[in-house]
């Protein structure tokens, strides 16, 4: 038996010994070490041993399913006071980047599946994603302000070089002036700068790149699939060359695993052409507390209960508080240091900088057949 810890779901974290926790097989490329039932099904599954050791045998190789589906809407709207957009575009529903905090993963539970394994290898991408963003950008009623695109999951995920639905919703917003943000951890974005660098001329476009971790070792763990971090910083440098403003978001910090690298985060990001920065606290809503629990075990048990005890101490002593405000920053005087620390380096490198604001005077809505064309008075 081998030396684990085991993550109660109140309390402190205590080591014991457990065997399920540490030795159960990981799949090579994947985030999640399991594929834990959602919160809405009746029934739990979970690894044991039978007595015939086959807990100990790796897993059957998981491959990624890409299933089409079809959208009664694409542009989801939204209220929330301490995000900045109102509207997001997804081309795609789960994501292959596997990102194991990715706050994202519960949704999956609504159509019955996991936000384990399944999440990063049951992908859905949106059929008739174009006709409808045509349709909605057309509505008399519409009103135009700047779509954030793929802010649920990846809008370049690796499925996205096949698929090309984000670079066809980029060619729909460019035809018609519409402003759009953009987050990712891919250096697939780069493919589109013939489109980006056009329409940030026009004051239309801004995006932002996701940087975790400088650590190659813990990101391949954390992001399995996502593009290593010096892609990503020679991803910030080919966005900024381009004249497209960039900031890089580092998101999550997790403290006792990468808070320790805030400054020289973003020192790399500022040296690569970055011209602002930002952060969010890790979130560990619904299925992802335990996801990431177990994650910690099988990854990093000698941080395990420090990672888990000192989160809990920044929501309250709870996991999570999805309070307005409390859930992307935290409290406490970890979460204060943090935000310090973070403020601090932005202005010494000159990354605090607000975000240029995108014009939506330019907006040409679509006239769809047997429409009357806008006259110009």
């Amino acid at each position: 038996m081998r030396t684990g810890q085991k993550l109660s779901p109140k309390g402190r974290v205590s080591l014991i010994d457990t065997q399920a926790a540490t030795e159960r097989a990981t799949q090579r490329g994947r985030g999640a070490v399991s594929n834990q039932t959602g919160r809405f099904e009746k029934e739990t599954r979970f690894a044991f041993d039978d007595g015939w050791d086959t807990i100990e045998q790796d897993a059957a190789r998981i491959e990624t399913l890409v299933m089409p589906e079809t959208a009664r809407t694409v542009i989801t709207f939204n209220r929330s006071p301490d995000i900045s957009f109102d509207r997001t575009i997804n081309p795609y529903r789960g994501c292959e980047h596997g990102c194991i905090y990715c706050f994202a993963r519960p949704s999956h539970a609504f159509h019955g599946l996991s936000a384990g394994l399944d999440f990063e290898s049951r992908l859905f991408y949106k059929t008739n994603a174009i006709r409808q963003l045509e349709w909605e950008l057309s509505r008399p009623g519409y009103v135009c302000r700047p779509i954030a695109l793929g802010m649920n999951t990846d809008a370049y995920q690796p499925i996205e070089r096949t698929y090309k639905m984000t670079r066809q919703v980029l060619e729909m917003l460019a035809a018609h002036n519409h402003p759009v943000s953009l987050l990712t951890k891919s250096a697939l974005i780069q493919r589109d700068i013939d489109l980006l660098a056009p329409m940030a001329e026009k004051g239309l476009v801004r995006a932002g790149v996701s940087i975790t971790t400088l650590d190659r070792a813990l990101s391949r763990k954390m992001e399995p699939r996502a593009a290593t971090p010096q892609r990503r910083l020679e991803t910030v440098r080919a966005l900024s060359e381009a004249g497209i403003p960039v900031t890089v978001m580092t998101a999550p910090v997790i403290p006792a695993l990468n808070d320790h690298e805030i400054e020289a985060l973003l020192e790399a990001a500022a040296a690569h052409g970055a011209g602002g920065a930002g952060y969010v606290l890790l979130r560990l809503p619904h299925e992802i507390k335990d996801l990431f629990h177990e994650w910690l075990v099988q990854h990093v048990p000698d941080r395990a209960a420090k990672v888990i005890n000192t989160m809990r101490d920044m929501r309250g002593g709870k996991d999570y508080d999805a309070r307005w405000n409390e859930r992307m920053r935290g409290r406490g005087p970890v979460a204060d240091l943090i935000a310090k620390r973070f403020a601090r380096a932005t202005k010494r490198l000159g990354l605090g900088n607000a975000r240029p604001s995108l014009r939506t005077d330019l907006f040409a809505p679509p006239v769809q057949p047997g429409g009357q064309m806008a006259l110009d008075l």
